[in-house]
């Protein structure tokens, strides 16, 4: 097991091929897919058959980030995930934060947590210049954390998505951060 950070509560680490039951129960569960699909859950078949195998495949390619398993520190109770990888390969001078936790962990304030550590470790030891987030308008939650992360609301778009969910119609908004405005404390 490879530990890519600590915080006061949670160890991040790199996922492994046992922990594909694990992101099964995640994308299983309506509410967490609540404003990724609707509700609908992720087949167990396309999370073990492609999901898990493109998070293992990106810790390969340079500078090593990816995706991030969650567990609770002394405890190792998995409680989600948490994404931090270049928005183009091989350069981490912009990357794109996200997670996804387990209903137990919300609202205790863990996602801010992970994001913040994330955050001040890109800037701090990996070289990023730029971290960028992006939810549905209407993810009130999701929109707090990046708040509470430091980010600040760049634009509202709407993408061209394959299917539509409800609140697609108010679009998506994109957050960001960058390094000048972390070492300075300004928006």
């Amino acid at each position: 097991m490879t530990l890519f950070l600590s915080t006061d509560r949670m160890v991040l680490r790199e996922f492994t091929p046992d922990d594909a039951e694990l992101l099964v129960e995640l994308d299983g569960d309506p509410e967490v897919m609540r404003y990724l699909t609707g509700g609908r859950p992720t087949p167990p078949e396309v999370v073990r058959e492609r999901t898990l195998p493109r998070i293992l495949a990106h810790y390969r390619r340079p500078p090593g980030l990816g995706w991030w398993a969650a567990l609770g520190r002394g405890s190792d109770e998995f409680l989600g995930w948490f994404e931090f990888r270049p928005t183009r390969d091989g350069d981490a001078r912009e990357v794109e934060l996200g997670y996804r936790l387990r209903r137990a962990a919300w609202g205790g304030g863990l996602a801010t947590e992970g994001c913040r550590a994330l955050v001040d470790k890109g800037f701090t030891e990996l070289g990023v210049e730029r971290v960028t987030a992006n939810t549905m308008t209407v993810n009130a939650a999701s929109r707090r954390v990046m708040e509470k992360s430091g980010l600040r609301h760049v634009r509202t778009y709407v993408g061209d998505w394959p299917e539509m969910i409800d609140g697609a119609e108010h679009g998506e908004v994109e957050y960001a951060l960058t390094r000048q405005e972390w070492l300075t404390g300004t928006d």
